[in-house]
């Protein structure tokens, strides 16, 4: 199915989504968020889909934020629909069961922060910018940023990064937790085919159960956590793929993972 603002294809048991609005560095509005929306149902009921690989076209931005001219007539009630909506789509991605890694090729500015924060994991260009930029504007973040990035990095580093709005290199995101690892340009979508890969390789349902554990766990006490945990791993022990996995292991040899 063909898409306006994003590109799609499914190789390998990868989704790759591209946002393709490179004229304007990928900017959300509307109707990209409603597209990306669609795709991520398509992905997830997609059984040959294991992990998404989200990036930005052209080689100077993922995402550089929303777009402007759309944001400069929100009012107090459709500002907080809009906002709402767009928490609902980054929410669809954080809880849709497959992982999905975030190729940062440029510039992730509020919401391409925000949608790069809502992915499993990270990974960004030498030449990528991330930033929440929005009290520029005299806004603030509203797809997550400001509940995601103090999550994600602590306090302390979402008070300055959204209070100030200063951008950040790639180098720095790295060294506050915010991206998992740093790669030179060319390297960029290799390296999460790379991580992609090894994840496929893996079984389906383990590491299903593994991220809603560590999603869900974050929100919980650690001893509702625990028992979160102990519940999850007993559902893996009832599967075919344990079966597979343990046996394959004794026996020396690839396990062949079913989904079962």
């Amino acid at each position: 199915m063909a898409y306006e603002n994003l590109l799609y294809e499914v190789k390998d048991q990868i989704a790759y989504i591209t946002f393709n609005r490179p004229k304007v560095l990928n900017a959300l509005n509307t109707p990209t968020m409603k597209e990306f929306s669609e795709i991520l149902s398509c992905a997830h009921g997609d059984g040959s889909v294991r992990v998404l690989i989200i990036t930005g076209a052209g080689e100077k931005s993922f995402i550089a934020g929303a777009d402007i001219n759309e944001l400069a007539v929100r009012t107090a009630v459709d500002g907080k629909d809009h906002s709402l909506v767009g928490q609902a789509v980054l929410h669809q991605l954080e809880t849709m069961g497959k992982p999905s890694i975030a190729a940062i090729n440029g510039f992730a500015l509020g919401g391409g922060c925000e949608l790069a924060l809502a992915c499993t994991m990270r990974i960004a260009s030498k030449s990528a910018r991330l930033g929440q930029p929005e009290v520029k504007l005299g806004i603030m973040p509203g797809y997550g940023g400001s509940q995601r990035l103090a999550r994600l990095c602590g306090k302390g580093v979402a008070h300055e990064m959204i209070l100030a709005g200063e951008m950040i290199s790639a180098e720095e995101a790295l060294r506050i937790g915010l991206v998992n690892r740093v790669v030179e340009p060319a390297d960029l979508i290799p390296a999460a085919e790379a991580i992609a890969r090894k994840i496929i390789a893996n079984a389906p349902l383990a590491v299903r159960f593994a991220m809603e554990a560590v999603e869900h766990g974050l929100e919980m006490s650690q001893e509702e956590g625990l028992f979160l945990e102990a519940t999850l791993f007993g559902l893996c022990c009832a599967t075919e793929d344990m079966r597979e996995g343990t046996r394959a292991f004794l026996e020396k040899r690839p396990a062949q993972f079913k989904g079962k």
